[in-house]
């Protein structure tokens, strides 16, 4: 997919994300002065559009700042926001890289049932393939004949090996059931055993839609499992696609990639200006 073709893709894909941003900053701004009545309001707005109450705090003290007692416009004020949303997210984009020597290098892919982890897992492999890697797939989700055979299915089409255990074993977890994810600390150290260095990257795969309780999960799948990066998919069908700046603001976790669909190329490295730019609604 070209860079072009992937922006476009994101505009799209964020569009219901943008849209309720730039609703609630109008009701909170026109042509006023941002003086604190004006710069309370636009607070507001952001965490009305799931940036989160730490994040909307960081980008109104920086608005005060640099524009404190001046006319604003909505798009200034757009421009505005989007440079402090950058701001929060350039820290966070981390691509997910191959360091491992020697190889494998095992990538634990996590999260709550329906996430995306499986189609995930599947664009990962795509990603890797486009660099060159070789990839092998390993079902986890035992306990779910469909989604051994969704991994398969991707697998078959990527060209890639699989392997997976007797059925019966483990699926997606429910970050409220304890016992759940007391199994998957059982995995992590599991794969210990067989490499002290395993897992190398446990990778949380966030579904946007659930707003901010994608938060909570966060932070259990931390204490279990030791989360070290983000996935977050579903960005285009919902209007909570704020939260990726919540997680980045109050967890400083690397973010590797964001989703935007079904397609195999649908995910995509995180690039936090374009994505600034994109939940801000700046063309």
């Amino acid at each position: 997919m070209s860079e072009k073709s992937w922006t476009e893709r994101l505009f799209g894909g964020f569009r219901k994300t943008s849209e309720k941003l730039s609703e609630n900053l109008t009701a909170a701004v026109g042509t006023a002065k941002l003086d604190d009545a004006t710069l309370d309001d636009v607070e507001d707005a952001l965490i009305l559009s799931d940036l989160g109450p730490s994040a909307a705090a960081r980008i109104r003290a920086k608005l005060a700042e640099k524009r404190f007692g001046l006319n604003i416009t909505e798009q200034e004020l757009k421009e505005a926001v989007a440079e402090e949303i950058a701001a929060i997210l350039r820290p966070v984009a981390k691509p997910l890289e191959i360091t491992a020597f020697p190889r494998p290098q095992v990538i634990l892919v996590i999260g709550v049932n329906g996430s995306g982890k499986t189609t995930t897992i599947a664009k990962l492999a795509h990603l890797f393939q486009e660099e060159d890697y070789g990839v092998m797939l390993a079902a986890g989700a035992t306990f779910r004949a469909a989604a051994i055979g969704q991994l398969g299915g991707w697998a078959d089409r990527l060209g890639t090996p699989t392997t997976r255990g007797p059925e019966g074993d483990t699926a997606g977890r429910l970050q409220n059931k304890r016992e759940l994810m007391d199994e998957l600390a059982k995995i992590r150290r599991v794969l210990g055993r067989l490499n002290p260095e395993a897992p190398h990257d446990v990778v949380l795969v966030l579904d946007a839609t659930n707003g901010q309780n994608a938060l909570a999960q966060i932070d259990v799948f931390k204490e279990v499992a030791g989360v070290t990066g983000l996935i977050m998919t579903k960005l285009d069908g919902t209007a909570r696609g704020g939260v990726l700046v919540a997680a980045a603001e109050q967890y400083g976790l690397p973010i590797h990639a964001i989703g935007v669909g079904e397609k195999i190329d649908d995910l995509r490295p995180f690039d936090p200006e374009l994505v600034a730019r994109v939940i801000a609604g700046v063309a």
